[in-house]
């Protein structure tokens, strides 16, 4: 295999952009497109929109939420192992919806089966795309990321036209199974390192293997029969050599396990103090990522956005249906759906604005915490909007609430990262520690901004 230096941005790499462009695509277009969904499910189940719309905001926001664990996963068993898991899932949730009985078993099956399979392949496809392409790596994460806003733009209309000639439970049925072309995509993730599960099984292998060769041999091989005269000298000068071995290996072992018991005992305690202290070191580092003020005032404009920029995707339909839009000419929804849509654009910023907040050396701790915040938000965001609905009988409170929410954060982030911000920061801190130089990251986040 080449050196991963040797192969960087082009090549092979275009097939990996375009496999992660068609997972992203199979993976999220029906979630991303679940709002043609969700009139179908309050027609079947007759449950509250509330309630309901926690099928949509789980399957968004669960996947989110896990990214931690999902990237733990692709680190230690490669991208194709995970991409091809969860195609199972994703692929098994939608056939498993399709015989839902109650909005509860919507909720497991869709929301948190489909939506961490979800996370899976969104973590799998950045990072084996990241792994083959340096310099043009923003092209290429551009160009697999569109592939959810292309997939919700198909299976918007391609669902409705099922549901039209199948059914519902026909229409889950049937994009479950194209969705096990998830399989085929991870085909195509060839690995440039290998990954961390891999690495460990070598080991245990090579370590396995050196310790077979001092292992007794069969009795067969070292019994010599009296009535045999043709016994070739080397044949027992081997045993005798092969004995000598077995004798010496008796007696160290017999050693060993004199010492046995107390070097388990400290290693056993090595691993947990070694375990402790990295676990330190990792909460240290969070709640160094938790004290910057540009970083809390971004997560928190992560999850208000999340919270109220979500909820009209997921209800577009439902309202369109609710004021008898679907016969007339509903141009002006339209509009306001693309442009909504073209808006929502910024969440790709999210990287580049947190990388220029905390660097790239805690860039993967910061945008995990950055990623709760935002599927948080998406979680919570359709049930409350649901609930004002159950509340008013009326969309319009409901999407004053999400669009004072967007507002809001926006405010926040404007307004905690001014410059005055860092001025302020400076002093306290040449106050407090006048022997360390402190320098605020407020500038990078406002001139973002």
């Amino acid at each position: 295999m080449a050196s991963s230096t040797d192969v960087l941005d082009g090549g092979w790499g275009w097939a990996i952009v375009c496999a992660s462009f068609m997972a992203q695509l199979l993976a999220y277009g029906s979630p991303q497109s679940v709002g043609v969904l969700y009139p179908e499910w309050l027609n079947a189940f007759q449950e509250g929109k509330g309630m309901t719309a926690w099928v949509g905001s789980l399957v968004s926001g669960v996947g989110l939420i896990a990214s931690p664990i999902c990237s733990a996963c692709v680190d230690n068993f490669g991208a194709r192992p995970v991409t091809i898991f969860s195609g199972v899932m994703v692929s098994g949730g939608l056939m498993l919806s399709a015989f839902a009985p109650n909005v509860q078993f919507l909720i497991f099956s869709y929301g948190i089966v489909v939506g961490l399979g979800c996370g899976l392949v969104y973590a799998a496809t950045l990072t084996i795309t990241c792994q083959y392409f340096d310099k043009r790596r923003g092209l290429a994460l551009g160009i697999v990321t569109t592939g959810t806003s292309v997939g919700a733009f198909i299976y918007a209309s391609a669902q409705n036209e099922l549901i039209v000639m199948y059914g519902l439970d026909g229409c889950l049925l049937i994009i479950g199974a194209i969705a096990l072309n998830l399989m085929a995509c991870a085909g195509f993730m060839r690995p440039l390192n290998m990954p961390g599960y891999y690495l460990k099984q070598k080991a245990a292998l090579e370590r396995n293997t050196e310790e077979q060769l001092f292992e007794k041999p069969p009795l067969d091989d070292l019994t010599i029969t009296a009535g045999s005269t043709s016994t070739p000298p080397d044949k027992s000068l081997m045993v005798k050599e092969m004995l000598i071995t077995i004798d010496t290996k008796d007696s160290a072992v017999q050693t060993e396990k004199k010492k046995g018991s107390f070097l388990a005992g400290l290693a056993i305690i090595k691993v947990i103090k070694k375990k402790q202290q990295a676990y330190s070191k990792y909460m240290h580092s969070m709640y160094e990522i938790m004290q910057d003020q540009s970083m809390m005032s971004f997560c928190i404009s992560i999850f208000l956005f999340s919270l109220g920029a979500f909820p009209p995707v997921l209800f577009i339909e439902d309202v369109a249906m609710s004021q008898g839009l679907m016969e007339e000419s509903y141009l002006g929804l339209q509009i306001l759906s693309f442009i909504l849509g073209f808006f929502s654009g910024n969440w790709s910023l999210t990287s580049y604005i947190t990388t220029k907040i905390v660097g790239l050396d805690k860039l993967t701790q910061a945008h995990g915490i950055l990623m709760f915040f935002g599927g948080f938000g998406i979680m919570l965001g359709p049930p409350v909007v649901g609930w004002f609905f159950d509340w008013t009988q009326s969309y319009d409170l409901a999407f004053y609430f999400s669009g004072g929410c967007v507002e809001l954060g926006a405010v926040i982030l404007l307004l905690l990262n001014l410059p005055c911000w860092k001025r302020k920061s400076a002093k306290s801190s040449e106050s407090d520690r006048p022997d360390v130089q402190y320098t605020s990251n407020c500038d990078k986040v406002a001139s973002v901004a």
